[in-house]
């Protein structure tokens, strides 16, 4: 389906600033569509102005719908739909002529027109499914009268309200409850919902004849100037949107004035209930604030046995002994650096490339004066919390492993770290798994300019303390593969393939 921007662009001479005005509109207008229980549908002239194009199309959620199939897109020609054409030309809200039939359904159409700075931009269908209509309640009534006084608005150009972006996913809806005020702010009518959520807040009366700002204020005292404020907002005098909060619960407020002619006439409130939803985010927040705080003691942990392991290494006298603990020392510390980057996290991810360049510098500590040189080439990108720790340790390893074996005393060298998140290359060893799908994994090949490999060196039967633990945990813990081999014009090429959680 194309989008309303692609319409509007292709078929009509609205300008950008007008296409703005449009997308204000549709961002706001489910309220309308959900006061009138009608479906909406958004007519635009063409640019020759011989047919109209419909670029947006709402169904309301408080009643049955008039269309069952999707309008947008559609070219009316010009004459075909006369209320359309009246709305365009006049400038006003058509209503006149009989109900339309629609596969056996009357439906009553009205036309509103889409004003903006004085020029007409295009024209609103309001389609009611009249199947259902049956005598209407208080609620229904406020509803209808709501709506028209909006529609009335939007053709004078006065609704939205520019610089008023809402975000709808957020706002209250018609359906989490509706108050109507008055010019002075005094509650006309509440709606059920409306009045159980004051009631939340401790209210222990009815709403109807109340001035909604000071209950409000009331219900939920603040001092200083913002309880000024919210008594302002409750009692409706300006577009705006808060939340309220006592002891016993939280509501969600939107106030829109409303002025049909011109005046404010009164006011609409809509709002929600929030406070399970807020006590379930703050249960949240206590949640990770603490999951983070356990990963802040666990690196904490982790450097204290580090530092130990240091302490012990001096102590004893054999060289082995010495560089048996130093390398335990490493295999902690690389544990340690992923525990401190999710004690930074809010969930349990983390951006592995800033892990693996201080892994590289940890682990090139090995190499005197600098001899040997470490980088990384590629990304390595977001990875999961259960990935990242045995990565950590197996990266840790293998570059370990280059270091003290591909180059002797006093040589020179590089070391080259390359991540790449997605397909697997062909003829990446014995360990890539090309059968695999190529999104979701992560191809990590180590590469060295030393020495090369022993002969007969066989990396799955090898028994270096080291290699088996990256045997381990890549086959194992990873369900990965890995190979080493002989890399192209000398040295050793170590390929890690590793499946990991598709790109978000």
């Amino acid at each position: 389906m194309p989008s309303m921007n692609d319409l509007v662009r292709q078929h009509s001479a609205l300008d950008e600033s007008d296409l703005e005005w449009l997308h204000l509109l549709v961002s706001e207008w489910q309220l309308l569509s959900d006061l009138s229980f009608a479906d909406l549908v958004l007519w635009v002239p063409t640019r020759d102005g011989a047919h109209y194009v419909s670029v947006a199309q709402m169904r309301p959620n408080t009643g049955p719908t008039s269309y069952q199939d999707d309008m947008v897109g559609h070219l009316v020609p010009r004459g075909r739909r006369p209320l359309l054409d009246a709305a365009l030309d006049e400038g006003r809200i058509v209503r006149e002529g009989d109900p339309e039939w629609r596969e056996e359904v009357p439906v009553r159409v009205e036309s509103i027109p889409v004003r903006r700075e004085g020029r007409v931009l295009g024209v609103i269908a309001r389609n009611t499914n009249l199947l259902t209509v049956r005598t209407p309640s208080r609620l229904e009534l406020t509803y209808l009268q709501s709506a028209s006084d909006l529609a009335q608005m939007i053709a004078a150009g006065s609704f939205p309200f520019p610089g008023e972006q809402t975000d709808m996913d957020a706002s209250p809806r018609v359906g989490d409850g509706l108050i109507r005020l008055d010019a002075d702010g005094v509650v006309q009518y509440a709606s059920p919902n409306a009045l159980s959520a004051y009631h939340r807040l401790g209210l222990a009366s009815d709403l109807v004849g109340q001035h909604l700002g000071q209950t409000t204020g009331e219900l939920a005292p603040v001092r200083g100037p913002v309880d000024e404020a919210l008594v302002k907002l409750a009692s409706g005098y300006a577009p705006r949107q808060t939340e309220v909060e006592s002891g016993a619960g939280v509501i969600q407020l939107r106030a829109i004035p409303l002025k049909p002619k011109g005046d404010r006439i009164g006011s609409l409130v809509l709002l929600r209930d929030v406070t399970e939803l807020r006590r379930r985010e703050r249960e949240l927040m206590t949640k990770d604030a603490t999951i983070r705080e356990i990963h802040h003691r666990v690196k904490n942990n982790l450097q204290t046995v580090a530092a130990l392991l240091r302490l012990q290494s001096r102590r004893i006298d054999s060289a082995h002994g010495r560089e048996a603990l130093n390398e335990a020392v490493r295999r902690v510390g690389s544990i340690a650096i992923v525990h401190e980057t999710l004690s930074q996290n809010l969930d349990e991810r983390v951006e592995f490339d800033e892990i693996a360049d201080r892994v590289l510098a940890m682990v090139g500590e090995l190499s005197p004066a600098g001899a040997v040189t470490c980088r990384r080439s590629g990304g390595f990108g977001i990875l999961d919390a259960d990935v990242a720790t045995p990565l950590a340790m197996v990266l840790t390893e293998v570059l370990q492993n280059a270091l003290e074996h591909a180059f002797g005393p006093g040589e020179r060298g590089r070391v080259e770290v390359k991540a790449v998140r997605g397909e697997a290359p062909a003829g990446a060893g014995r360990g890539a798994r090309e059968e695999e799908q190529p999104e979701g994994r992560l191809l990590i090949t180590v590469q060295d300019d030393g020495r090369g490999l022993p002969e007969g060196f066989d990396p799955k039967r090898a028994g270096n303390l080291g290699l088996q633990i990256v045997r381990t945990l890549v086959e194992g813990e990873l369900g990965g593969g890995f190979d080493m081999l002989p890399a192209p014009g000398g040295g050793t090429r170590v390929v890690l393939d590793i499946p990991v959680a598709a790109r978000t």
